[in-house]
């Protein structure tokens, strides 16, 4: 497969080497950054650095893979898909759900594959999880509690920059934690939502100015399961993350887990009672594989009806965002 990278930073090199290492051919690549070119043309040394997505959609492509800010994310995916380029996006795939809408219509016009990297679902620990959980061998999952605490905030400024962001670490880490959960009980419909917002400890009124670095949703599933989300930004965890995914049904449990703090490392755990049958355990090599999956995918196929989903998320993330401002909003008139 013959691959375009748009946004070659950290991230972006780290899926480019994957698929590199997968049999893809880097043809071209597009990054503002002197520093980030010359890091990907180590990686690539023949792949053309060209200006801009419209000069690489002139090159002999089978995809593109999108690793920019999220503004850019839905129109640079829709300015591929229109030029019949199959498209893998870093999340979020819109900064909010009509952003995720206008994608997913793209790819069906042109009946293109759309890859979005969820990568969470691709651990050994939650593909470890998922099947207990569709099979009914936990039982019924009456609650669901998942977590993404960060001892960091990022780095680049356009992270704290509603307009370029769409949100704050809600967007950033809840929407790994909302896509874990509805991609694990099988994309239920979410009866109701609630939710709220803090900067710096303080409630968030007014989200035109200002992001998020702690959130907080509870969502309620049409079969009356419970799911809570939190996740954060600079949070005094005591180690660098705290990332788990964990359902509870009539008939035992079921957890991921972060270990020691790593960003990189699962456990993934059985439990009954009191007891623990470990289900998975590092080494792990996940953070390529949702890209990977993509690329092999492309082959003789066109839009993958699967895509549909991430409106779900999407609008899970709007309605929380709706939901946590709305009650602020009403007590401070």
């Amino acid at each position: 497969m013959n691959l375009g990278f748009l946004g070659v930073g950290w991230i972006g090199r780290h899926r480019m080497q994957a698929l590199l290492d997968a049999g893809a051919t880097a043809v071209g690549i597009v990054d503002p950054s002197a520093d980030n070119l010359a890091a990907a043309r180590q990686l690539a040394p023949d792949a053309r650095a060209v200006p801009d997505l419209a000069a690489m959609l002139e090159l002999p492509l089978d995809g593109v893979v999108i690793a920019t800010p999220s503004a850019l994310h839905a129109e640079q995916a829709i300015m591929a898909l229109d030029r019949g380029v199959p498209v893998f996006c870093q999340k979020p795939l819109g900064r909010d759900a009509g952003e995720v809408d206008a994608v997913l219509a793209a790819a069906r016009r042109a009946d293109r594959s759309l890859g979005l990297d969820l990568s969470y679902r691709r651990t050994a620990a939650m593909q470890a999880i998922r099947p207990l959980v569709q099979q009914g061998e936990l039982g019924r999952i009456f609650a669901a509690d998942l977590t993404f605490h960060n001892a960091y905030g990022p780095d680049k400024s356009w992270f704290y920059d509603r307009s370029q962001s769409g949100g704050g670490c809600l967007m950033d880490l809840g929407v790994h934690l909302v896509d874990l959960a509805l991609w694990t009980l099988g994309f239920p419909t979410v009866r109701s939502v609630t939710g709220q917002l803090r900067s710096g400890g303080t409630p968030i009124t007014d989200r035109s100015g200002q992001v998020e670095d702690y959130a907080l949703a509870e969502l309620v599933l049409d079969q009356g399961t419970i799911v809570r989300i939190a996740c954060s930004w600079r949070l005094h965890a005591g180690k660098d993350a705290v990332i788990a995914a964990e359902f509870y049904g009539t008939n035992g449990g079921a957890a991921m887990r972060n270990v020691n703090g790593s960003f990189l490392e699962f456990t993934a755990m059985r439990l009954q009672g009191t007891s623990v049958e470990q289900l998975a355990a590092p080494p792990d090599d996940w953070g390529g594989r949702a890209a990977v999956a993509w690329m092999r995918g492309l082959a003789g196929r066109g839009y993958d009806e699967a895509a549909e989903r991430f409106a779900d998320s999407a609008l899970v993330l709007d309605r929380i965002y709706a939901a946590a401002v709305a009650p602020c909003a009403r007590s401070a008139t």
